[in-house]
């Protein structure tokens, strides 16, 4: 019995020594008396996908181009009674030119008393104000950063957009500068009222996040180039709600050039005033712009047309209702502004106008603005 015992003992003993360095194999490495704390391994994620790609491609290209911008405004010191310049709000826009010209909205310097523009690499520079044009809510600035700091948007052209297609904005929501956002094209040819109340026609409505702070920035399409210039949101909150706009480029691109040159828009003339809906309504008249006075010499005048006025007996006198300019239908006088938006003082147009039911043609020459 007892050899039986002595071996049923080494036995347990063999299998106590495996087990032990079956377990000593099962320990951390050990550093110092303390397990080693290493990092994983990375795996290997292979190439972008092609959307990805392409996003990332977007923003290397413009986002050098997106300045953030910064409005100032004016406090003073109560104790010291000295005047300093503040921040008042934030946006966004785009080097133009190597020239520093910067586009942005105008509402997103309104009101201010100064601006400063942030460049991507982060040096800010103070900003002069060089023309705006509220009615399309645009305003151009300009920095004096060197050319090499400056590298111009590439421009696009917003003619042959289609709906569906991706686009991508950059900006500066909520003070966050450089943001990237996606979406697309949700529609096309909508109308928005700028801040003076005037219509801005041909917009661009896209569900690509715009937030307070994206004012001004770019509206790109996917090879980088400008498609519009970001203006406002539909949304009860204030925030993104995926209805936003931008302000075509081809407009862009028609009135930049000028503010630059002329440090304002200068919209051709014809020397009249127009009267409101009431007008219309009270004397049936078709739609149109109806003359409640002709500026004696103006381009009106010499054509001939004449005003709604008065008669000696309080009578109204048959007046003048422009209804085409070059047989495009004029719905009111926002219409012919649009219209004349698109030409130079001293450009000749069709006018088609219409008088006690009657209706012909005439040929003006348009005057400059004011």
């Amino acid at each position: 019995m007892k050899p039986q015992s002595r071996s049923r003992f080494v036995g347990l003993g063999l299998a106590a020594l495996l087990g032990g360095a079956v377990a000593l194999l099962a320990v951390p490495h050990l550093v110092n008396g303390r397990p080693d704390a290493a990092p994983r391994a990375v795996t290997p994620r292979g190439a972008l996908a092609a959307d990805e790609q392409a996003y990332v491609d977007v923003f290397r290209k413009a986002s050098p181009s997106v300045v953030n911008i910064t409005s100032l405004g004016v406090q003073r010191d109560l104790f010291s009674m000295n005047v300093q310049q503040v921040p008042r709000g934030s946006g966004t826009g785009f080097v133009w030119d190597d020239r520093g010209h910067i586009v942005t909205n105008f509402h997103v310097i309104q009101g201010a008393n100064g601006a400063r523009v942030t460049l991507a690499d982060q040096s800010s520079w103070d900003a002069e104000l060089v023309g705006a044009f509220p009615d399309r809510d645009l305003a151009v600035l300009r920095i004096q950063a060197p050319a090499d700091k400056l590298p111009p948007i590439a421009l696009g052209s917003s003619r042959d957009l289609l709906v569906g297609q991706r686009v991508y904005a950059i900006g500066n929501p909520f003070g966050l500068d450089q943001t990237l956002t996606t979406g697309i094209v949700s529609a096309l040819n909508r109308e928005i009222e700028s801040f003076n109340n005037r219509t801005i026609r041909g917009v661009i409505q896209t569900d690509a996040a715009i937030n307070p702070g994206n004012s001004g920035g770019p509206l790109l399409d996917s090879a980088g180039r400008l498609i519009g210039v970001n203006t406002q949101i539909a949304s009860p909150s204030g925030a993104s709600a995926g209805i936003g706009f931008a302000i075509p480029a081809d407009e862009v691109n028609r009135i930049v050039p000028r503010l630059i040159r002329d440090g304002r828009f200068l919209r051709p003339t014809l020397g009249i005033s127009a009267g409101n809906v009431s007008l219309h309504r009270a004397l049936n008249l078709p739609k149109g712009v109806a003359l409640i006075q002709v500026v004696p010499g103006g381009p009106a005048a010499r054509t001939g047309l004449q005003p709604f006025r008065r008669g000696t007996r309080g009578e109204v006198l048959a007046g003048d209702v422009i209804t085409a300019v070059n047989d495009e239908p004029l719905a009111d006088l926002d219409d012919m502004l649009t219209q004349f938006e698109r030409r130079q003082p001293g450009e000749t147009v069709t006018l088609t106008v219409w008088r006690a039911g009657q209706t012909r043609k005439v040929s003006v020459v348009l005057g400059g603005s004011d």
